[in-house]
């Protein structure tokens, strides 16, 4: 219900820009995807395994290709949005005339293809070295994030001597600072997401091993 919400909330609000609202509702989506389809399969994976009332083989696949799927779309998504606000803060007032509404809806269709192509490896990888490769990808990815707020991290430092010394200057610089000041905010809220979605990774991981649990108790 909250992403829900916050989908609602994203759309009506006029005041962010159409490029992280972009971003933001494929990653509000994509946490919704998880919740009404994984959630309600794992749980019935979960008491059919307890029953020893196992599916077929091919329900287990389905669970697995829907899982990587939504949990996909919602990594890359985050990777997504922290580059996004980086490129906020690197490039400031080339920003708008380089990362435009076109390109980024690129980019989320890109997202949701290239973690539709990451899931069929179900069909085509061997199991024994499925977890590597997914295992792979994400550490690369939260390598990539970790860089990118370290980045975000120095140029904040930067600008904010930056922005001490334009407050000693002309009144008219204010609407600058203040912009500046709120895509730092900005880009500190999306540091929170991330956090939150690593504790959401490891969530999805046990999942994982539930797949994996009781697909080893079917075959047994």
């Amino acid at each position: 219900m909250l992403n829900i919400v916050t989908i609602h909330a994203i759309r009506k609000t006029s005041s962010l820009p159409r490029t992280l609202k972009t971003l933001l509702l494929s990653l509000a989506v994509s946490d919704v995807g998880v919740v009404l389809l994984i959630q309600p399969f794992a749980i019935s994976l979960l008491v059919k395994g307890l029953q020893e009332n196992y599916p077929a083989c091919g329900t287990y696949k389905v669970f697995e290709i829907l899982l990587v799927l939504f949990s996909k779309a919602s990594f890359y998504g985050v990777i997504a949005i922290s580059v996004d606000r980086f490129l906020t803060i690197h490039l400031h007032l080339r920003y708008q005339e380089l990362v435009t509404h076109k390109r980024v809806v690129a980019v989320v269709i890109s997202i949701w293809v290239l973690s539709a192509f990451v899931s069929s490896m179900v069909l085509w990888v061997p199991p024994d070295n499925r977890p590597l490769v997914l295992s792979i990808g994400t550490v690369i990815g939260l390598l990539l994030t970790t860089l990118i707020y370290i980045r975000i991290y120095l140029a904040v430092r930067r600008h904010k001597n930056q922005i001490q010394a334009l407050q000693a200057q002309h009144a008219a610089q204010t609407g600058e600072i203040a912009n500046f000041t709120s895509l730092i905010k900005s880009a500190v809220g999306i540091f929170y997401v991330y956090l939150v979605f690593l504790n959401k990774d490891c969530d999805n991981s046990m999942k994982e091993s539930i797949y994996q649990h009781h697909t080893e108790g079917q075959v047994h």
